[in-house]
């Protein structure tokens, strides 16, 4: 039988990192055994599901480049589907409608709060009949569940879980105005969709069993399931906001690369011996769900920056430019020329050393494509460039001026040669040097930055420097 998974959102925000972890798994999953990843938009809540939020979804999955294979799903769009499926269990016994008012239900409600359990339908309409019901009230329809033995599933991350059916009542299958509720839907959609495997956070592990019970009621087999324990802050709490639960998007924005993400995801949860940084294809081969452990996973963040590194060093420098040039010119259409992309190219590997992210990499890397503007932002560049340290860059551009061979090392050389007819050190010409060419008190190796920028582009800046002598 051919491996089909799917990733269900419900569109009502953002695509979060929990959300992102779970179609990871899903799309691993698949991809491991030759399968199908599926895509369903589980949008019946139509007061809370968004166009907005679809988009996100949407873009973040691509983001992370989890491709989906076959149509997107939209669960809103099966509804007349899903009703069909509860009359069929009417029809054979296997439901029935329900006339139980507000009221009854209230009354309910309050019987299991004073009792300290949870709610549970009690059964009033199982067995009665039709004739018996009050005037003026629509009914919902309800499953036949059983109510002996118990509901097993054998899931492929937490075991063998048994759930005694005592404790899982009739539940609604139609609402009283005829609309299906999500745990029909999601049954309906999986079997009609061809899922084989349904690996979800272990929030849904008691839905498990509900499900189960509908699946066979539908004279369907269930399928294998998989819940995965949630990803916790670093506190140890419930992930929120507060711990950094942001959309997919903003991770993008941060500066991350999605290969780093997938990763680091990865290995939140998932383990394979001590391997950390993990390619795309190992993932694909090494996946499976017994890798997964059962304790809830931390949120690392300098675990992540730390990936990232790793990813950024292994990038290409023409893929990293592609991703740095955005975010040099503020997303406009800003053409960057030649020049400059060819000094991003001889420079971004003294860059991606100390960068974690994009945005830290482009902003080291802003002075290959703009000369600094002046007064200098940074204060210790400001500083540097008073004093002494003009008067030695002005002293400094004839013996730039007279080099021939615009090399690392006859740029280094001439600069010695400087200090050492002034018998001062090398810093004293080295610091006024980047703070001039960069508007920063850091940066690579100052020769190596001469050399990328070229011979004209160094004096020009130079020039420029405020108060420098003509």
């Amino acid at each position: 039988m051919a491996v089909v998974t799917r990733f269900a959102p419900s569109p009502t925000g953002f695509l979060h990192i929990g959300g992102a972890r779970t179609a990871l798994f899903n799309w691993l999953y698949a991809k491991h055994h030759g399968g199908e990843f599926l895509l369903r938009i589980e949008d019946t809540d139509r007061k809370r599901s968004t166009p907005e939020a679809i988009d996100a979804i949407l873009e973040g999955l691509r983001w992370l480049e989890l491709d989906w294979d076959r149509d997107t799903v939209f669960q809103s769009k099966h509804a007349e589907r899903h009703a069909e499926a509860a009359h069929e269990l009417l029809a054979r016994g296997r439901a029935y409608h329900c006339y139980c008012s507000a009221e009854e239900l209230a009354e309910m409600r309050e019987a299991a709060k004073r009792e300290g359990r949870s709610m549970r339908y009690d059964g009033r309409w199982r067995d009665r009949d039709p004739s018996e019901a009050p005037e003026g009230v629509a009914p919902v329809v309800r499953l036949r569940a059983p109510l002996e033995g118990e509901t097993v599933i054998d899931d492929q991350v937490q075991g063998a879980v048994r759930v005694d059916n005592s404790q899982l009542d009739d539940m609604i299958l139609l609402r009283s105005d005829g609309t299906p509720t999500y745990m029909l839907s999601v049954v309906v959609d999986d079997h009609d969709m061809g899922v084989t495997h349904v690996v979800r956070g272990d929030d849904h592990l008691t839905n498990a069993a509900r499900q189960t019970q509908l699946f066979l009621a539908l004279g369907w087999e269930p399928p294998t399931f998989g819940h995965i324990p949630l990803i916790h802050g670093a506190d140890g709490q419930k992930l929120s906001k507060r711990h950094g639960a942001l959309g997919i998007d903003a991770y993008q924005e941060m500066g991350y690369l999605p290969a780093a993400l997938r990763n680091y995801l990865l290995r939140l949860g998932w383990s394979h011996g001590d391997d950390e940084i993990i390619s795309t294809e190992k993932a694909i081969e090494w996946f499976d769900l017994d890798g997964v452990g059962k304790s809830p996973s931390r949120i690392d963040f300098a675990k992540l920056e730390h990936v990232n590194q790793q990813y950024l060093r292994e990038t290409d420098a023409a893929t990293l430019i592609d991703l740095l040039l955005p975010r040099l010119t503020g997303g406009t259409d800003e053409a960057i020329s030649e020049t400059v992309r060819a000094r991003l190219e001889a420079g971004i590997g003294g860059l991606t050393e100390r960068a974690k992210n994009l945005n830290e990499l482009a902003d080291m890397a802003r002075f290959y494509a703009y000369a600094p503007a002046y007064p200098l932002e940074n204060a210790k560049a400001a500083k540097i460039l008073d004093g002494d340290g003009l008067n030695y860059l002005t002293a400094f551009l004839d013996a730039l001026g007279a080099v021939d061979n615009w090399t690392q090392e006859s740029l280094e050389q001439a600069a010695r040669d400087f200090v050492a007819a002034r018998d001062i050190g090398l810093g004293k010409i080295a610091q006024p040097l980047r703070a001039a060419l960069t508007g920063s008190n850091a940066s690579p190796g100052i020769f190596e930055v001469l050399q990328i920028l070229g011979r004209e582009e160094v004096l020009a800046r130079l020039s420029a420097v405020p108060g420098i002598a003509e």
